[in-house]
């Protein structure tokens, strides 16, 4: 499998553009999946200026390795709220994405839902709402190589 690094410089100049796309939703809360949207939901709650930002945690890869079933840990607390932006780094298999918006939208019906990812593989079974960047080699982020 290739691996294509993904620097910091290319992150801002991304997330910049994301951040444009996004805007017009204006969501009041940001969710992010832990880990790999962590980085990104957090430069995107800066962008927006939303304090409310939560995470919800899954667990599809071991590495490079997948697992069979994800696994979804975390609740979240949307009282007062309507508008939310689901965030993860890449819709690879799409596989999490699509249990995590599955899940929020089975048990918080009122609340309306948008994702967001840096990366969107045509082979996905998830296309985000809000992408910048069409992926077909395994991407190697900064901030998993970066401090190693």
């Amino acid at each position: 499998m290739t691996m294509k690094y993904y620097p910091y410089n290319d992150f801002k100049n991304d997330t910049n553009k994301l951040l444009q796309q996004i805007k017009a939703f204006e969501p009041e809360m940001i969710v992010g999946i832990a880990r790999g949207g962590l980085t990104l939901s957090h430069a995107l709650a800066e962008g927006l200026d939303i304090r409310k930002l939560q995470t919800i945690r899954t667990e599809l890869y071991d590495k490079q390795l997948k697992r069979e079933k994800i696994t979804i840990f975390g609740e979240c607390n949307f009282e007062m709220i309507q508008k939310v932006l689901v965030v993860d780094d890449i819709a690879d298999s799409g596989e999490t994405l699509h249990a995590v918006m599955e899940y929020l939208n089975k048990e918080f019906q009122d609340v309306e839902f948008k994702t967001a990812t840096l990366f969107y593989k045509q082979t996905s079974i998830y296309e985000p709402n809000f992408w910048i960047n069409e992926a077909d080699d395994w991407i190697d982020f900064f901030w998993e190589r970066d401090f190693k």
